[in-house]
């Protein structure tokens, strides 16, 4: 049977609902994800194990399938018509094959369009350091960092180097030159990728993923010696982030990560994508600046300190993902109800909706 009309079918359907997410799997029709919930398409049939094989296989070239049959799962992204694009991850549970995939936006978002906070555009002013862009899994941190990037080249004539796994948003040239490198296809590893731009004369270097200790240091080396370096992190604050970067190396290096730390870092933001009254999503952030007080306390080991700080540094542009949320449900974006679920001190956050 040929599936590759059924999956177009889908594919319009999920860009016609305005959905973020397309779920395949065994058992269940096709299920999008609209405003952070999942919404099954009922007057489809319930999928079996072959469809879910060859709406996957539909997806894939000849090389992609022998890789995914070796190596039970993969990440790519997926153009679809000159229209979207997807990332795309397939695997297999229990034996079957289940497909998951994300619609990327054709169009690059704003720091405005997104309601982020403006002062990130003050993170990627500067000429070099690091800013890190965390939350949990699907919390929009790669459109985040893409408006970052996009802002960066229309208005600097620089050379941007990204590794990404897979490549998500494609750029468009500017006033900068954008050298984008896939995993797999263009490159066998972060690491290696990331060691090899210090060879190709970039300004500005963005790493899709830190995933381990050698990928980590280069990382904040390259913001030591004259790049701007912006990376994401599967963390839920700056203090967790910073902890999680240090406990990624054996305690007798954990020192000096602290010291190029506490000197290369700009910023942190922390996003979640919170529901809105309204319907669809708004982010809701912790932001916290690489001050003289922030960078004392990295390089003291008092990282615990960090969220007081952040706290009472709100006159120069810090702030709280507790004071956010409630900025939220003050201005009626959000009910409290919802912001609750997201915070990581309902108690505190109810006493600071109530002031």
């Amino acid at each position: 049977m040929n599936y590759s009309p059924i999956l177009k079918d889908l594919l319009e359907i999920t860009l016609s609902q305005k959905a973020s997410d397309l779920h395949i799997s065994i058992g269940h029709p096709p299920v999008l994800r609209i405003g952070g919930r999942l919404v099954p398409l009922v007057r489809r049939k319930e999928l079996s194990s072959e469809d879910c094989k060859g709406l996957a296989f539909a997806l894939l070239n000849e090389k992609q399938q022998e890789k995914f049959l070796i190596e039970k799962e993969i990440d790519f992204s997926y153009s679809f018509n000159n229209e979207a694009r997807f990332r795309v991850n397939i695997f297999f549970q229990r034996g079957n094959i289940s497909s998951a995939l994300r619609l990327i936006p054709s169009k690059i978002s704003t720091i405005e369009e997104l309601n982020l906070a403006p002062i990130l555009h003050e993170f990627i002013r500067s000429s070099q350091g690091f800013v890190l862009i965390t939350g949990p899994s699907s919390q929009g941190k790669s459109t985040t960092l893409a408006a970052l990037i996009d802002e960066i080249n229309h208005t600097r004539a620089v050379h941007i180097i990204t590794i990404e796994d897979p490549i998500e948003y494609i750029f468009e040239d500017d006033r900068s030159i954008i050298d984008q490198r896939e995993l797999n296809s263009d490159t066998l590893s972060f690491a290696k990728a990331l060691k090899s731009t210090f060879r190709q004369d970039p300004d500005v270097i963005m790493v899709g993923e830190m995933r381990d200790p050698e990928t980590i240091g280069t990382a904040i080396t390259a913001a030591e010696t004259g790049h701007l370096v912006l990376a994401t992190l599967h963390t839920n604050s700056a203090a967790q982030t910073i902890h999680r970067i240090v406990d990624t190396f054996p305690g007798s290096q954990q020192a000096q990560i602290r010291a190029q730390l506490s000197g290369s870092l700009l910023g942190v933001l922390s996003q979640r994508l919170v529901p809105r009254i309204k319907g669809g999503l708004i982010p809701a952030c912790e932001i916290m600046l690489n001050t003289p007080a922030v960078a004392n306390l990295i390089r003291e080991n008092k990282i615990h300190e960090i969220p007081m700080v952040i706290e009472t540094s709100a006159e120069i542009g810090m702030i709280s993902l507790n004071r956010y949320l409630a900025n939220l449900v003050r201005s009626k974006e959000i009910a409290l109800e919802v912001a609750q679920n997201y915070s990581l001190n309902p108690a505190e956050l109810r006493n600071l909706v109530r002031r």
